[in-house]
């Protein structure tokens, strides 16, 4: 079975920095992709990062220049570096995995909260 992991988040003053993992597990394919995405209050689903196996990395336009997505050392791992957080960075994120024509999975989510 299937599992997707996410670690970090938490409450940080604007202007700070927070990192993110996730970890998959549990499947018998490869991984074809992982992502991080966010959701604020009342607004879609949005891309943040994304990293291929291949490694070739997409950001989305609202965190461009002030994150970094990143494979972590443990396999099947990635890790998000959010610097210079504002209030509106404030959503849940959640950690995508995509084996391709298999199936996609989603993590449960992790709050970050931007406020003094």
């Amino acid at each position: 079975q299937v599992q997707v992991v996410q670690s970090g988040g938490g409450l940080v003053q604007p202007g700070g920095s927070l990192r993110l993992s996730c970890k998959a597990s549990g499947s018998a394919f490869e991984i074809v992709a992982m992502a991080w995405y966010r959701q604020a209050p009342g607004k879609q689903r949005e891309l943040v990062a994304s990293l291929t196996e291949d490694g070739v990395t997409t950001y989305g336009d609202p965190m461009k220049g002030r994150c970094t997505i990143g494979r972590a050392s443990a396999k099947n791992m990635v890790y998000l570096q959010m610097n210079s957080l504002k209030p509106e960075d404030t959503a849940v994120y959640f950690c995508n995995v995509d084996y391709g024509l298999v199936a996609t999975y989603w993590g449960k989510g992790t709050l970050v909260t931007v406020s003094s």
